[in-house]
């Protein structure tokens, strides 16, 4: 049983719940949007809060940062563009008809997943619409994207010509039961996914091996082949909703209302993992350095040992569910629907987790060296045995 953890920092900043936290890829700021209507900066280095962005006229569903500049989404219809450094509104994206769920940006596109049933692709730096995706029958709730230089060869392009001029293709899933695979340049619709019977809650992508994965309420996981379309393995085992999916080393975690997470192993289909301990829905995981941290609807977060599934911390405090958790530096940052963002210290954990892998590694070092001493030695005998036959 995992020992009780306490948090080296408490941010109390927010009026409202926190719906979402986005770290920079530099690792230097994090950016939380919250339940009252504004996102604020964060450091890491002090974890003080160094920027307050306010103007949305509603909740903010989702944000995400970038090294220069945030991006937030509300239930106000809007996307707003802010500078990390003054905290000013550089740009209001404007065109969908109800809450805007989700923000994906991705080179120089931005894109949004809406209620009012539509993905939109925007212009970051002209605070335009380039593209509608309109084909679902209900709302647009998780979203990915990846370019067909990715997936697809030589002659497979030559067969998309007209798509040519521009190969991203943006991925959504939705309420509708669907995911649907758009070319951005026309918003003409490149596959429909069918097979779940279920609202899709969540998408990871695995472009190099040509494969998605979804996950939602009709308690499974399905993986597909981006290029064909072909529904390739279904994963059964949860007996609630899907929620969040994580993918390491062709391991892939599933966290789900079932209050469990489940390891599998994607190329057999095979679980090789069930981590327990949780009381309610697990609502957020991310994996670091041979650890599964996870978030749950009854206000803890944990650490697993990812290889053994032995639970090794939790960490309490918050009041209600965790919505989102990031990492950086061996702090553990957790944000929640109680509107606070804490900090918690994992280097111990870190380090016996380094101390552990070290010594397995040892260990089967050792063992293989012993069967290469065994076989070295097994063989030497069959030679002799051979010799003594011949003569």
């Amino acid at each position: 049983m995992g020992n009780s953890g306490s948090a080296v920092k408490v941010c109390t900043d927010h009026q409202g719940g926190i719906n979402w936290l986005s770290l920079s890829p530099d690792g230097q700021r994090l950016l939380t949007g919250s339940e009252d209507g504004t996102a604020r900066l964060w450091s890491t280095a002090d974890s003080q809060c160094h920027g307050h962005f306010q103007g949305h006229e509603s909740y903010i569903t989702f944000c995400h940062l970038e090294n220069e500049a945030a991006f937030t989404c509300s239930a106000d219809h809007t996307i707003r563009k802010w500078d990390v450094v003054t905290g000013q509104c550089l740009a209001i994206y404007r065109g969908h008809t109800s809450i805007v769920n989700r923000i994906l940006v991705a080179k120089d596109y931005l894109f949004s997943g809406s209620y009012d049933r539509t993905a939109r692709c925007w212009s970051v730096d002209k605070e335009k619409q380039i593209q509608e995706f309109r084909g679902h029958r209900n709302c647009v709730l998780t979203l990915a994207h990846y370019s067909s230089r990715d997936v697809l060869e030589e002659e497979e392009e030559e067969e998309e010509e007209e798509e040519k001029v521009s190969r991203d293709l943006l991925v959504t899933g939705s309420t509708d039961c669907t995911v649907k695979v758009w070319w951005v340049s026309s918003g003409r619709c490149y596959q429909t996914l069918l097979g779940h019977t279920g609202a899709v809650l969540c998408l990871i992508l695995d472009a190099p091996n040509r494969e998605l994965f979804s996950g939602s309420t009709d308690y499974t996981i399905r993986t597909w082949n981006i290029v064909t379309g072909e529904q390739l393995k279904v994963f059964k085992e949860h007996q609630g909703s899907v929620i969040c999916l994580e993918l390491v080393n062709r391991h892939l975690y599933s966290g789900s209302a079932d209050r469990t997470v489940k390891c599998w192993f994607v190329d057999t289909g095979e679980r090789i993992q069930t981590y327990k301990a949780h009381k309610h829905s697990v609502s957020t995981l991310k994996y670091h350095a041979g650890i599964l941290f996870t978030g749950s609807g009854d206000a803890c977060a944990r650490a697993f040992n990812s290889r053994s599934g032995v639970l090794q911390k939790i960490f309490r405090g918050h009041k209600f569910i965790i919505n989102c958790i990031q990492i950086h530096n061996e702090l553990l940052y957790t944000a929640s629907h109680d509107g606070t963002l804490r900090v918690w210290d994992i280097r111990g954990i870190c380090k016996r987790n380094k101390r552990r892998l070290k010594k397995e590694r040892s260990v089967q070092g050792r063992n293989s060296q012993r069967g290469s001493l065994s076989r070295l030695f097994n063989n030497k005998v069959g030679c002799m045995v051979q010799q003594e036959n011949r003569e």
